[in-house]
């Protein structure tokens, strides 16, 4: 078995990184105290991010933060008009925007003002369309070029866009269209992906989904229905438009993220929020102009919008591949895009492993990885290094409702696989017990406030989800997150799961108590309970379902149908590894089923 590999940063390295440009300027010779300035001077350090980043306003700011309205509801960038798409065009027009590559096609790429047109054009179509400022429009569809433009284009015209995995089944499709009520939807006939044909607006029609423009991929002719309308007929010439002006706090993005209840959260990110995105691109991940910058993702999960602002407001190029990330055509992709920075869920680098699809292949334009979504595996990680060259991996963790990470890695430190080295910048939070002591194992509690955090959720309240029953530091109240971190010896941090009913499978979050409804509708379940356990060697946790008998079902029959009903009911991506049967569930005496007794029980199995 190979041991982990540690990379250390060579001083001619550190001295090409973002980081260390600006803690030359600002006469900072250790990074760990640059993290320590740029949390306790939060303005300071934001307002030279904003300049680093070239954002561009309407009307500029009057105050970076105003905290009249409390640390729980910071308001950024106070008294300014912006909006967030116009950052995305600040690039060279004729640098490469996008290079991306269909499944079995060929590389293309398109320039930013290409891209800028046809966002412009797509706009006017938007608003042809009779959608008014703050009209909501969605999204379900795989992340390629008509996407990313799609998405701009509904926030350069004032329309939030709602971002919908294009994984999801149709009911999974319409709890979401029920929460944000979009006047318009877009997405493709079908999605080509793996060798395999899987419907996309197939499944808008079974969720009853509004006007829907759609895209066609397949050779084969769709009808649509009387209400929708094919690309070609929805799109306008013109190619001038004037982004609409907004406030900070306006709604451009509705993301969702599951959290303990069987609902997802809807999270709106404002025109502030992809700041956070871009400038932990800027520093963590290192992303320089010209860079070219992939990450297998969708716009459905926040990686999506964190890399369409990570990369272009960063004024690099954006690498998509329409395929799925798992053989060596995407591996082909990599080397012949010269992708500098590539992101990646350790679910994926496991298969590359066990397959060796990607071990004869040139990536040596990599200058690091980066990885979020689940907890890694070492040795897994190590082999990744390993493709090219040993290069670092930048671990990254966060949420929707932060915008980015809150825990990180950078390239001015050392890289252990696995481990993050850093508090992201510009942020902060402390690890507390279960008697809200701090301790170096325990749950992540964010301070208040940073750039990025949410201050509304669009179907809860948002005070009583993140701040009630909190502690309070320095008289002010933490922001509760749900993750479990653990304080290494080294100043390094681990990640330890979730504390709460939500869990990561295969890079995508889902609450447990989800997953437990569908189970709970077959015949033979009594009830149910979903947990996700690590495997002994580390890596992305398994989901294991714990659940007690109405009549006895042979394990293999009973694995099979709950395996199903979670693929059509809820999620294609997930599988269930193991179920166990027991006479009753333990609870706690409020009547809380005690997951964390239930994992500890499985380990020790």
């Amino acid at each position: 078995m190979t041991s982990p590999k540690v990379w250390k940063p060579s001083k001619k390295s550190i001295k090409q990184t973002n980081i260390f440009q600006n803690m030359k300027a600002l006469g900072f010779d250790v990074y760990t105290n640059f993290w320590r300035w740029s949390v306790d001077n939060k303005e300071a350090f934001w307002k030279r991010t904003i300049q680093n980043l070239d954002i561009p306003f309407h009307k500029n700011p009057t105050q970076i933060l105003n905290l009249s309205k409390g640390v729980t509801q910071a308001e950024w960038l106070f008294g300014a008009k912006m909006n967030i798409a116009d950052a995305c065009f600040q690039a060279n027009p004729k640098t490469t925007a996008i290079v991306y590559q269909k499944e079995g096609g060929a590389i293309q790429e398109i320039s930013y003002l290409d891209l800028e047109n046809l966002v412009n054009r797509i706009a006017n179509s938007i608003k042809k369309q009779s959608l008014q400022k703050g009209d909501v429009i969605a999204i379900d569809m795989p992340m390629t070029l008509e996407a990313v433009a799609i998405y701009l284009a509904g926030i350069k015209a004032g329309t939030p866009v709602a971002t919908i995995a294009d994984s999801f089944t149709a009911n999974e499709i319409a709890v979401r269209l029920q929460i944000t009520k979009p006047k318009l939807v877009f997405t493709q006939d079908v999605q080509l992906r793996a060798g395999k044909t899987l419907p996309l607006y197939e499944k808008l029609v079974q969720a009853n989904a509004p006007k829907t423009i759609v895209i066609p991929v397949a050779d084969k002719a769709i009808t649509l229905r009387k209400t929708d309308i094919f690309w070609k007929d929805f799109l306008v010439d013109n190619t001038a438009f004037e982004s609409v002006s907004c406030d900070p706090d306006d709604t451009m993005t509705i993301l969702f993220s599951s959290g303990t209840t069987g609902e997802p959260k809807a999270i709106p990110w404002t025109h502030t929020t992809p700041i956070k995105s871009a400038s932990d691109g800027y520093y963590h991940q290192d992303i320089h102009p010209g860079d070219v910058v992939a990450w297998p993702t969708n716009l459905g999960w926040m990686m999506g919008p964190w890399l369409v602002f990570a990369s272009l407001i960063n004024k690099a190029t954006m690498a998509l591949y329409y395929g799925a990330p798992i053989g060596a055509e995407f591996g082909k992709f990599v080397q012949y895009a010269k992708v500098n920075m590539l992101g990646l869920v350790p679910s994926i680098v496991k298969h590359w492993k066990n397959t060796q699809c990607m071990e004869s292949l040139d990536w040596s334009a990599i200058k690091c990885f980066s990885s979020t979504g689940e907890v890694s595996n070492p040795i897994d990680y190590t082999y990744l290094m390993g493709l090219a060259n040993y290069k670092p991996i930048i671990e990254y963790c966060g949420g929707t409702e932060i915008g980015g990470g809150y825990v990180t890695s950078t390239l001015v430190q050392t890289n252990i696989p696995s481990t993050f080295s850093t508090q992201a910048l510009g942020g902060e939070f402390l690890l507390l017990d279960e008697n809200h002591k701090e301790n170096i194992k325990g749950e992540v509690f964010i301070i208040p406030h940073s750039m990025g955090l949410s201050n509304q959720l669009l179907n809860r309240e948002h005070h009583k989800v993140y701040y009630e029953g909190t502690p309070l530091y320095n008289n002010e109240p933490l922001r509760r997150h749900g993750d479990q971190m653990q304080l290494l010896d080294n100043g390094f941090y681990k990640a330890q799961g979730r504390v709460d009913d939500a869990m990561n499978l295969g890079g995508i979050k889902v609450s447990g108590l989800q997953i437990e409804a569908v189970v709970n509708t077959l015949d033979f379940v009594q009830e149910s309970a979903a947990i996700a356990v690590p495997p002994t060697e580390g890596g992305p946790d398994q989901l294991i379902i714990y659940y007690v008998e109405v009549k006895k079902t042979d394990k293999s029959i009973a694995l099979k149908e709950i395996q199903q009903l979670i693929k059509y009911q809820i999620n294609p991506l997930f599988k269930a590894s193991d179920l166990v049967v027991v006479s009753k569930l333990p609870r706690t005496a409020s009547g809380k089923v005690m997951r964390r007794s239930l994992r500890k029980d499985y380990i020790s199995l």
